[in-house]
């Protein structure tokens, strides 16, 4: 597997944006790869939580490892604080990772797949709420996995997180927030072409009791979703243990390392 740090610019947000990518390529270690093996390849896009960046999930899971023996390419872009929402001060992080990120990579690597079939997106904390609010308001991702998201109907949950003003900067009037193009329940009750979904949180987790609630709901508007719960806090420790989980869940060829010869 090939690691790449693509820097690029951003029309939408107006400024140079990074991501780092894992690309399978053709080397001794794979030797039954071809290039025809290596066409159309599906694509996980990796979102990142409140406090870290596109360099976190490397840093602190076995991804690259994970997939090494796995035709499928990796895509963790940085996204900031602004929740995958098209904030309230003007930078619109929504259409800059739901549209023009997709394009872009598009483009950088044409091998590549584009079809909704092949196309993921996981995400933790923030950034769980970020890939369901992707795979709901856009026709990109055919599954969505969440672990310990912030899957909010309101922002009541958060306000402990950030101050009210930092909230206001990204969502606007907080009494406006339920019923939104920001509310992940609202997003899956207007969506035609529904992701397959699946979210994980610890029982220890803060977002325990909201990830309950959605899921609840997401159920009664029966969305194919898969729910599992464990020991386990809002730590790394644990979204480490569940990427492998979400990998052997998503529709790839997921070879695990242990079960070569």
């Amino acid at each position: 597997m090939a690691h790449l740090e693509v820097d690029y610019y951003s029309q939408v947000l107006g400024m140079d944006r990074t991501m780092n990518v894992i690309l399978p390529e053709l080397s001794d270690h794979n030797p039954t790869w071809t290039n025809e093996t290596l066409q159309d390849i599906p694509v996980l896009y990796l979102l990142n939580g409140m406090s870290n960046n596109q360099t976190t999930w490397q840093r602190r899971t076995d991804i690259e490892r994970l997939v090494r023996q796995t035709p499928i390419a990796i895509v963790m872009p940085s996204t900031d604080l602004a929740w995958y929402t098209n904030t309230k001060y003007g930078l619109n992080y929504f259409d800059a990772i739901a549209q023009e990120l997709p394009e872009k990579v598009a483009s950088f690597f044409p091998q590549l797949s584009t079809k909704r079939s092949k196309n993921f997106v996981v995400g933790l904390s923030m950034g769980g709420y970020g890939a369901f609010k992707l795979a709901l308001a856009t026709d990109k991702f055919s599954y969505a996995a969440s672990l310990s998201g912030a899957l909010i109907g309101d922002t009541e949950p958060l306000l402990d997180l950030e101050s009210l003003t930092y909230w206001q900067g990204i969502f606007g009037d907080l009494d406006q927030f339920s019923g939104s193009e920001n509310d992940i329940l609202t997003l899956a009750e207007n969506c035609q072409n529904r992701p397959r979904l699946y979210d994980w949180v610890g029982e220890q987790d803060e977002f325990k009791q909201i990830n309950d609630t959605a899921v609840a709901k997401l159920k009664q508007l029966s969305y194919d979703v898969t729910y599992e719960t464990a020991p386990g806090r809002h730590e790394w420790y644990y979204w480490d243990k569940q990427i492998e989980r979400v990998l052997e869940w998503l529709p790839i060829d997921y070879v695990r390392e242990e079960r070569l010869s």
